[in-house]
Protein backbone atom coordinates (compact mmCIF):
# COMPACT_ATOMS: atom_id res chain seq x y z
CA UNK A 1 0.00 0.00 0.00
CA UNK A 2 2.81 2.41 0.88
CA UNK A 3 4.63 1.57 -2.37
CA UNK A 4 1.56 2.43 -4.48
CA UNK A 5 1.08 5.75 -2.62
CA UNK A 6 4.73 6.67 -3.19
CA UNK A 7 4.40 5.87 -6.92
CA UNK A 8 1.26 8.04 -7.15
CA UNK A 9 2.95 11.00 -5.45
CA UNK A 10 5.90 10.72 -7.82
CA UNK A 11 3.57 10.75 -10.86
CA UNK A 12 1.67 13.83 -9.62
CA UNK A 13 4.92 15.68 -8.98
CA UNK A 14 6.08 15.03 -12.53
CA UNK A 15 2.77 16.32 -13.96
CA UNK A 16 2.99 19.50 -11.91
CA UNK A 17 6.49 20.22 -13.16
CA UNK A 18 5.54 19.53 -16.79
CA UNK A 19 4.10 22.59 -18.55
CA UNK A 20 1.21 21.76 -20.86
CA UNK A 21 0.99 23.41 -24.34
CA UNK A 22 -1.63 26.16 -24.49
CA UNK A 23 -2.70 26.88 -28.08
CA UNK A 24 -4.12 30.31 -27.10
CA UNK A 25 -0.89 31.47 -25.45
CA UNK A 26 1.62 33.60 -27.34
CA UNK A 27 4.75 31.53 -27.87
CA UNK A 28 8.23 32.54 -28.81
CA UNK A 29 8.74 32.57 -32.57
CA UNK A 30 12.17 30.96 -32.21
CA UNK A 31 10.64 27.68 -31.07
CA UNK A 32 10.76 25.10 -33.81
CA UNK A 33 7.45 23.20 -33.99
CA UNK A 34 9.21 20.11 -35.31
CA UNK A 35 11.49 19.95 -32.30
CA UNK A 36 8.72 20.64 -29.83
CA UNK A 37 6.63 17.83 -31.28
CA UNK A 38 3.67 20.08 -32.01
CA UNK A 39 1.61 19.17 -35.07
CA UNK A 40 -0.27 22.49 -35.25
CA UNK A 41 -0.54 24.14 -38.67
CA UNK A 42 -0.60 27.97 -38.95
CA UNK A 43 -4.02 29.28 -39.97
CA UNK A 44 -3.83 31.21 -43.27
CA UNK A 45 -5.21 34.72 -43.54
CA UNK A 46 -8.74 34.62 -44.95
CA UNK A 47 -8.89 38.33 -45.75
CA UNK A 48 -10.35 39.51 -42.44
CA UNK A 49 -8.83 42.94 -42.18
CA UNK A 50 -8.22 44.72 -38.97
CA UNK A 51 -10.48 47.64 -38.17
CA UNK A 52 -7.46 49.88 -37.84
CA UNK A 53 -6.42 49.40 -41.47
CA UNK A 54 -7.36 52.05 -44.02
CA UNK A 55 -10.08 50.74 -46.34
CA UNK A 56 -10.57 53.93 -48.42
CA UNK A 57 -10.89 53.23 -52.13
CA UNK A 58 -8.82 54.93 -54.76
CA UNK A 59 -10.50 58.09 -56.18
CA UNK A 60 -10.37 56.62 -59.68
CA UNK A 61 -12.16 53.48 -58.48
CA UNK A 62 -14.80 55.61 -56.75
CA UNK A 63 -15.48 57.45 -60.02
CA UNK A 64 -15.67 54.21 -62.01
CA UNK A 65 -18.16 52.60 -59.63
CA UNK A 66 -20.32 55.70 -59.41
CA UNK A 67 -20.32 56.00 -63.20
CA UNK A 68 -21.50 52.40 -63.51
CA UNK A 69 -24.33 53.05 -61.07
CA UNK A 70 -25.43 56.09 -63.07
CA UNK A 71 -25.38 54.11 -66.31
CA UNK A 72 -27.63 51.42 -64.81
CA UNK A 73 -30.24 53.74 -63.29
CA UNK A 74 -33.87 52.97 -64.03
CA UNK A 75 -37.29 53.85 -62.66
CA UNK A 76 -36.81 51.86 -59.45
CA UNK A 77 -36.27 53.71 -56.19
CA UNK A 78 -33.73 51.15 -55.01
CA UNK A 79 -31.21 52.09 -57.70
CA UNK A 80 -31.55 55.80 -56.98
CA UNK A 81 -31.18 55.17 -53.24
CA UNK A 82 -28.06 53.09 -53.77
CA UNK A 83 -26.40 55.71 -55.98
CA UNK A 84 -27.33 58.57 -53.64
CA UNK A 85 -26.01 56.71 -50.59
CA UNK A 86 -22.81 55.98 -52.47
CA UNK A 87 -22.37 59.67 -53.32
CA UNK A 88 -22.94 60.65 -49.69
CA UNK A 89 -20.58 57.96 -48.42
CA UNK A 90 -17.75 59.52 -50.43
CA UNK A 91 -18.82 63.10 -49.84
CA UNK A 92 -15.17 64.16 -49.54
CA UNK A 93 -14.99 63.67 -53.33
CA UNK A 94 -18.27 65.45 -54.06
CA UNK A 95 -16.76 67.64 -56.80
CA UNK A 96 -15.53 64.59 -58.72
CA UNK A 97 -18.83 62.74 -58.32
CA UNK A 98 -20.77 65.79 -59.45
CA UNK A 99 -18.58 65.97 -62.55
CA UNK A 100 -19.45 62.30 -63.19
CA UNK A 101 -23.14 63.22 -63.21
CA UNK A 102 -22.55 65.98 -65.76
CA UNK A 103 -20.43 63.70 -67.96
CA UNK A 104 -23.05 60.95 -68.00
CA UNK A 105 -25.78 63.47 -68.80
CA UNK A 106 -23.85 64.58 -71.88
CA UNK A 107 -22.78 61.15 -73.11
CA UNK A 108 -25.61 58.68 -72.53
CA UNK A 109 -28.88 58.01 -74.32
CA UNK A 110 -31.99 60.10 -73.76
CA UNK A 111 -33.59 57.39 -71.61
CA UNK A 112 -30.62 57.34 -69.28
CA UNK A 113 -30.51 61.14 -69.14
CA UNK A 114 -34.12 61.17 -67.95
CA UNK A 115 -33.26 58.64 -65.23
CA UNK A 116 -30.30 60.73 -64.08
CA UNK A 117 -32.53 63.83 -64.02
CA UNK A 118 -34.88 62.11 -61.59
CA UNK A 119 -31.85 60.94 -59.61
CA UNK A 120 -30.65 64.52 -59.16
CA UNK A 121 -33.81 65.40 -57.25
CA UNK A 122 -33.38 62.28 -55.14
CA UNK A 123 -29.73 63.11 -54.40
CA UNK A 124 -30.54 66.69 -53.36
CA UNK A 125 -33.27 65.44 -51.04
CA UNK A 126 -30.99 62.93 -49.31
CA UNK A 127 -28.09 65.42 -49.17
CA UNK A 128 -30.34 67.95 -47.41
CA UNK A 129 -31.37 65.34 -44.85
CA UNK A 130 -27.72 64.41 -44.29
CA UNK A 131 -26.87 68.12 -43.87
CA UNK A 132 -24.40 67.99 -46.78
CA UNK A 133 -25.54 70.87 -48.94
CA UNK A 134 -22.55 70.87 -51.29
CA UNK A 135 -24.40 68.65 -53.76
CA UNK A 136 -27.34 71.06 -53.68
CA UNK A 137 -25.07 74.05 -54.19
CA UNK A 138 -23.32 72.46 -57.18
CA UNK A 139 -26.66 71.49 -58.70
CA UNK A 140 -27.88 75.08 -58.37
CA UNK A 141 -24.69 76.28 -60.05
CA UNK A 142 -24.91 73.87 -63.02
CA UNK A 143 -28.69 73.59 -63.41
CA UNK A 144 -28.61 75.24 -66.86
CA UNK A 145 -25.98 72.79 -68.05
CA UNK A 146 -28.09 69.90 -66.73
CA UNK A 147 -31.20 71.14 -68.53
CA UNK A 148 -29.28 71.63 -71.79
CA UNK A 149 -28.00 68.05 -71.59
CA UNK A 150 -31.36 66.42 -70.81
CA UNK A 151 -33.39 68.55 -73.25
CA UNK A 152 -31.00 70.02 -75.85
CA UNK A 153 -31.84 73.11 -77.85
CA UNK A 154 -31.87 71.22 -81.16
CA UNK A 155 -35.07 69.45 -80.14
CA UNK A 156 -33.53 65.98 -79.95
CA UNK A 157 -34.63 65.66 -76.33
CA UNK A 158 -38.22 66.80 -76.82
CA UNK A 159 -39.46 63.68 -75.01
CA UNK A 160 -37.50 64.74 -71.91
CA UNK A 161 -38.99 68.22 -71.64
CA UNK A 162 -41.80 66.98 -69.39
CA UNK A 163 -39.24 65.18 -67.24
CA UNK A 164 -37.24 68.38 -66.81
CA UNK A 165 -40.34 70.38 -65.90
CA UNK A 166 -41.47 67.82 -63.34
CA UNK A 167 -38.06 67.67 -61.66
CA UNK A 168 -37.74 71.47 -61.64
CA UNK A 169 -41.14 71.79 -59.98
CA UNK A 170 -40.11 69.26 -57.36
CA UNK A 171 -36.86 71.10 -56.66
CA UNK A 172 -38.76 74.37 -56.35
CA UNK A 173 -41.29 72.89 -53.91
CA UNK A 174 -38.43 71.63 -51.75
CA UNK A 175 -36.77 75.08 -51.84
CA UNK A 176 -33.71 73.81 -53.72
CA UNK A 177 -34.36 76.24 -56.59
CA UNK A 178 -35.79 79.74 -56.65
CA UNK A 179 -39.11 80.35 -58.36
CA UNK A 180 -37.48 82.96 -60.59
CA UNK A 181 -34.88 80.46 -61.79
CA UNK A 182 -37.53 77.87 -62.61
CA UNK A 183 -39.65 80.41 -64.49
CA UNK A 184 -36.66 81.50 -66.59
CA UNK A 185 -35.87 77.90 -67.49
CA UNK A 186 -39.54 77.32 -68.37
CA UNK A 187 -39.31 80.09 -70.95
CA UNK A 188 -36.39 78.31 -72.58
CA UNK A 189 -38.17 74.93 -72.53
CA UNK A 190 -41.14 76.25 -74.50
CA UNK A 191 -39.04 76.23 -77.66
CA UNK A 192 -37.58 72.75 -77.11
CA UNK A 193 -40.66 70.52 -77.28
CA UNK A 194 -41.58 71.38 -80.88
CA UNK A 195 -40.00 68.35 -82.51
CA UNK A 196 -42.44 66.70 -85.00
CA UNK A 197 -44.26 63.59 -83.87
CA UNK A 198 -42.66 61.65 -86.71
CA UNK A 199 -39.37 61.74 -84.88
CA UNK A 200 -40.82 60.67 -81.54
CA UNK A 201 -38.45 59.73 -78.77
CA UNK A 202 -35.03 60.28 -80.30
CA UNK A 203 -31.45 61.02 -79.42
CA UNK A 204 -28.73 62.85 -81.37
CA UNK A 205 -26.45 60.72 -83.48
CA UNK A 206 -23.03 61.34 -81.96
CA UNK A 207 -20.11 59.09 -81.22
CA UNK A 208 -20.36 59.84 -77.50
CA UNK A 209 -24.01 58.85 -77.23
CA UNK A 210 -24.22 55.82 -79.48
CA UNK A 211 -22.10 52.82 -78.53
CA UNK A 212 -19.58 51.91 -81.14
CA UNK A 213 -19.66 55.36 -82.72
CA UNK A 214 -16.97 56.23 -85.23
CA UNK A 215 -16.89 59.95 -84.55
CA UNK A 216 -18.10 60.84 -88.04
CA UNK A 217 -20.16 63.89 -88.81
CA UNK A 218 -23.84 63.09 -88.15
CA UNK A 219 -24.94 65.38 -90.97
CA UNK A 220 -23.28 63.13 -93.53
CA UNK A 221 -24.92 59.91 -92.34
CA UNK A 222 -27.57 58.54 -94.67
CA UNK A 223 -28.71 55.27 -93.11
CA UNK A 224 -32.43 54.44 -93.46
CA UNK A 225 -33.28 54.77 -89.78
CA UNK A 226 -32.25 58.43 -89.60
CA UNK A 227 -34.43 61.51 -90.04
CA UNK A 228 -33.58 65.10 -90.76
CA UNK A 229 -35.27 68.12 -89.21
CA UNK A 230 -33.97 71.63 -89.84
CA UNK A 231 -30.70 70.29 -91.20
CA UNK A 232 -29.99 68.06 -88.18
CA UNK A 233 -29.87 64.26 -88.23
CA UNK A 234 -31.59 62.21 -85.56
CA UNK A 235 -31.43 58.52 -84.88
CA UNK A 236 -34.71 56.81 -84.22
CA UNK A 237 -34.81 54.68 -81.10
CA UNK A 238 -35.39 51.01 -81.68
CA UNK A 239 -38.43 49.18 -80.40
CA UNK A 240 -36.64 47.90 -77.29
CA UNK A 241 -35.63 51.40 -76.14
CA UNK A 242 -39.14 52.73 -76.72
CA UNK A 243 -40.69 49.90 -74.71
CA UNK A 244 -38.16 50.47 -71.93
CA UNK A 245 -39.10 54.16 -71.75
CA UNK A 246 -42.82 53.34 -71.66
CA UNK A 247 -42.30 50.83 -68.85
CA UNK A 248 -40.20 53.28 -66.82
CA UNK A 249 -42.79 56.05 -67.23
CA UNK A 250 -45.53 53.65 -66.13
CA UNK A 251 -43.57 52.74 -63.00
CA UNK A 252 -43.02 56.39 -62.11
CA UNK A 253 -46.71 57.22 -62.59
CA UNK A 254 -47.60 54.41 -60.19
CA UNK A 255 -45.37 55.88 -57.50
CA UNK A 256 -46.75 59.35 -58.21
CA UNK A 257 -50.31 58.17 -57.55
CA UNK A 258 -49.20 56.76 -54.22
CA UNK A 259 -48.24 60.14 -52.78
CA UNK A 260 -50.08 62.61 -55.02
CA UNK A 261 -52.47 63.40 -52.16
CA UNK A 262 -49.64 64.50 -49.86
CA UNK A 263 -49.07 68.21 -49.29
CA UNK A 264 -45.63 69.34 -48.12
CA UNK A 265 -45.83 70.79 -44.62
CA UNK A 266 -43.92 73.96 -45.46
CA UNK A 267 -44.58 77.00 -43.34
CA UNK A 268 -43.48 80.17 -45.10
CA UNK A 269 -44.01 83.45 -43.31
CA UNK A 270 -46.14 81.82 -40.61
CA UNK A 271 -48.68 80.41 -43.13
CA UNK A 272 -49.34 76.67 -43.42
CA UNK A 273 -49.17 75.42 -47.01
CA UNK A 274 -51.88 72.81 -46.47
CA UNK A 275 -54.28 75.38 -45.04
CA UNK A 276 -53.63 77.71 -47.96
CA UNK A 277 -54.31 74.89 -50.43
CA UNK A 278 -57.65 74.06 -48.81
CA UNK A 279 -58.58 77.75 -48.63
CA UNK A 280 -57.89 78.28 -52.33
CA UNK A 281 -59.84 75.17 -53.36
CA UNK A 282 -62.90 76.11 -51.29
CA UNK A 283 -65.48 78.10 -53.24
CA UNK A 284 -67.16 81.25 -51.96
CA UNK A 285 -70.41 80.97 -49.96
CA UNK A 286 -73.45 81.61 -52.17
CA UNK A 287 -77.22 81.16 -52.40
CA UNK A 288 -76.86 77.60 -53.67
CA UNK A 289 -74.98 76.66 -50.52
CA UNK A 290 -77.86 77.85 -48.31
CA UNK A 291 -80.36 75.84 -50.37
CA UNK A 292 -78.15 72.75 -50.03
CA UNK A 293 -77.89 73.29 -46.26
CA UNK A 294 -81.72 73.51 -45.95
CA UNK A 295 -82.19 70.29 -47.94
CA UNK A 296 -79.65 68.47 -45.81
CA UNK A 297 -81.34 69.75 -42.62
CA UNK A 298 -84.73 68.48 -43.84
CA UNK A 299 -83.26 65.06 -44.63
CA UNK A 300 -81.67 64.84 -41.20
CA UNK A 301 -84.99 65.82 -39.56
CA UNK A 302 -86.92 63.15 -41.47
CA UNK A 303 -84.32 60.52 -40.58
CA UNK A 304 -84.54 61.51 -36.90
CA UNK A 305 -88.39 61.26 -36.91
CA UNK A 306 -88.29 57.85 -38.57
CA UNK A 307 -85.79 56.61 -36.00
CA UNK A 308 -87.90 57.98 -33.12
CA UNK A 309 -91.05 56.23 -34.38
CA UNK A 310 -89.19 52.95 -34.82
CA UNK A 311 -87.72 53.23 -31.33
CA UNK A 312 -91.15 53.92 -29.77
CA UNK A 313 -92.60 50.89 -31.56
CA UNK A 314 -89.89 48.66 -30.17
CA UNK A 315 -90.35 50.01 -26.64
CA UNK A 316 -94.14 49.51 -26.76
CA UNK A 317 -93.65 45.93 -27.93
CA UNK A 318 -91.31 45.21 -25.04
CA UNK A 319 -93.75 46.65 -22.45
CA UNK A 320 -96.65 44.67 -23.88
Amino acid sequence: MSTSRKHLNTTLAKKENKKLYNPFETHNASINPKKSGSSSVPIPDRGHRSASKNTTMDPFEVRIRFTQQLQHLNASVAGANKAAQYALRYRDMDEDLHSCILEQLERNSMNNRANIMYFIEHLCDMAARENHTDYVRMMQRDILRVVDAVAPEDGSGAANVKVVRKVLQGLQQKSFLLAQTVSEIEECLKERDTLPDAIGLSSPLTADVEMGGTGTNPLSATTPNKSRVNGSAYLRLDKKQIEQRIEEDRERHKRLRENIWAVPQVVAGGVDAEFEKLWEETSDLGEDDFILYEEEAQERGEAARDWAEEYRGKMNGVEA
